[in-house]
């Protein structure tokens, strides 16, 4: 072990030890890394992944999908709607509270949906429609709207980023641009803002007063039995010194597990991996800035269909056969609802069309300045991009920095053209959640605009049926080829790890931690 590595661990255990409960308490504590640590823990504020797996142990949702991807009741006993769609009534379970003691009221749903829905691609569809919430009572809220919207339950359910979980009513009353401070949900767990150490740990609780469902866990829905004292999260941005720190049982979860340390992880004892196929698999995507040069020119960025080899970059980062698929063409994800093959033969890797392609358009010679996240499997990815693009005749600045440090620079609409990230393949499986169609013509990073996907998104959430939907899937898919607001890098699975005396860990890409014991 390297010395650097020793002193990791060090400072790793030593946040264990300023987690683990007091000896009075005899308290369960789980040691968990996730992909990066969680530094803005306002649910309706991000896109962020970390963020909203945060959210969903802090906070509860109305509704929520279990594993077969059906929209189930949570927050919510009964729901009632109008035989013309405009109104819908629903019931809150018996007996919700909030962390601080409060019950959970409709006041209080109806005014965090409505600070909610204005920064959510689906929330401002429902809201498109006329949706208006209110508290009939204490614990009825109501929806009306000015026309029907057949998709109601799967907005309030979505577990796509921002997530619409509900607050208290005085922060829910917090405008949505500005960050609550005060963590205070109604979820399975607490938040000990006094234990939270940035850079080092955070450390949430098991909320004694949380009622779960009376029905099993299914992915996000059902019951949420929390059997574990304590949840310290663990801050080791450094994959490899977390995976040795599992295989030493210094931890017990570790959320991405590095693909080159795989086979040592699979030999190791009392260890287990989970590597998930469909829609837990992840989508990697180059994203293009469309209001600087040079991508600002369409056809400089139909070009980038012919540079992106999808088996290269993912060999490149180093996914097995196993947990990688080849090539895949769909905007929506491979092996999705709403797969499609429309517009897919733009994608299609050559340097010599390139070239050629390059050469009919009106570039001038102007810099790719590629963000990057030093020592990411994204960064890898751009790397082998980067080389494929010199190689046909562009100009291109690769400017490595941290995560932090991109989500800082790609809000400024100069001084980029293009970063690397990949995403939960639940977040990109509907035109309706995938963060560069839904957010088409929207100030949203990237700034990508063709007039015709709005209103095909605003058809797309009206359609009666599945059917309708997958047609209209395809016309937008269609578009999107033409617009190109990113190129897809791949499809893969980022197998999770965890040790053997982990009993009833739910199998997700997601991390959960309720109805696990030890």
């Amino acid at each position: 072990m390297q010395p650097s590595t020793r002193r990791n661990l060090l400072l790793a255990g030593g946040a264990a030890a300023l987690a683990r409960p007091r000896p009075a308490r005899a308290a369960t504590t789980l040691n968990v890394v996730l992909e990066s640590e969680a530094v803005i823990l306002d649910p309706h504020f991000t896109t962020a992944a970390i963020s909203r797996s945060f959210g969903y142990h802090v906070f509860d949702t109305l509704f929520a999908m279990d594993d077969s991807g059906a929209i189930r009741p949570q927050m919510v006993d009964r729901t009632e709607s109008a035989a013309d769609g405009l109104t819908w009534r629903f019931a809150l379970r018996d007996g919700l509270r909030f962390h601080d003691g409060a019950p959970v009221t409709a006041r209080d749903c109806a005014l965090s949906l409505a600070r909610w829905a204005p920064r959510d691609a689906m929330g401002r569809l429902l809201l498109a429609a006329g949706a208006q919430f209110e508290a009939a009572d204490a614990s009825t809220l109501v929806l009306t709207l000015r026309e029907p919207f057949p998709l109601v339950l799967e907005v309030l359910g979505k577990p796509n980023a921002p997530v619409p979980f509900i607050l208290p009513e005085r922060l829910a009353r917090i405008p949505g641009d500005t960050r609550i401070t005060e963590i205070v949900g109604s979820g399975p767990f607490t938040f000990r803002a006094d234990l939270w150490k940035p850079g080092s740990s955070m450390v949430l609780e098991r909320f004694a007063g949380y009622r779960p469902r009376p029905e099993p866990a299914s992915f996000l829905a059902g019951g949420k039995t929390v059997k574990i004292d304590q949840l310290a999260l663990l801050v080791m941005p450094d994959q490899a010194t977390a995976a040795t720190a599992l295989m030493a049982g210094e931890i017990d979860y570790q959320q991405y597990l590095p693909f080159d340390l795989l086979p040592r992880l699979e030999r190791a004892r009392g260890i287990t991996l989970m590597g998930l196929g469909g829609l837990h698999m992840f989508q990697g995507n180059f994203r293009l800035n469309h209001a600087a040069p040079p991508f600002d020119d369409p056809e400089i960025r139909r070009v980038l269909w012919h540079l992106v080899d999808q088996p290269a970059v993912l060999q490149a980062i180093g996914v097995p056969g196993r947990f990688a698929v080849q090539r895949c063409g769909s905007v929506f994800m491979c092996d999705s609802p709403y797969e499609s093959r429309a517009g897919a033969e733009a994608l299609d890797f050559s340097l010599e069309k390139a070239k050629a392609a390059l050469a009919r358009t009106r570039y001038a010679g102007q810099p790719v300045v590629m963000l990057e996240v030093q020592g990411s499997i994204s960064q890898t990815a751009s790397m082998v991009l980067a080389q494929n693009l010199r190689a046909v005749g562009f100009t291109v600045e690769q400017q490595v920095m941290d995560w932090g440090t991109v989500l800082a620079r790609r809000v400024r609409k100069e001084g980029w053209s293009l970063f690397s990230v990949y995403a939960n393949g639940i977040d990109m499986i509907s035109p309706l959640t995938h963060f560069y169609i839904a957010s088409t013509c929207a100030d949203y990073t990237g700034w990508s605009c063709d007039a015709r996907i709005p209103p095909l998104l605003q058809a797309f959430a009206r359609a009666p049926d599945l059917a309708a939907r997958r047609k209209l899937a395809d016309e937008i898919q269609s578009v999107a080829y033409e617009l190109t607001p990113a190129v897809s890098w791949g499809q893969f699975t980022i197998p999770a790890g965890y040790r053997n005396r982990l009993k009833g860990l739910p199998q997700s890409s997601f991390p959960m931690f309720w109805n696990v014991e030890v």
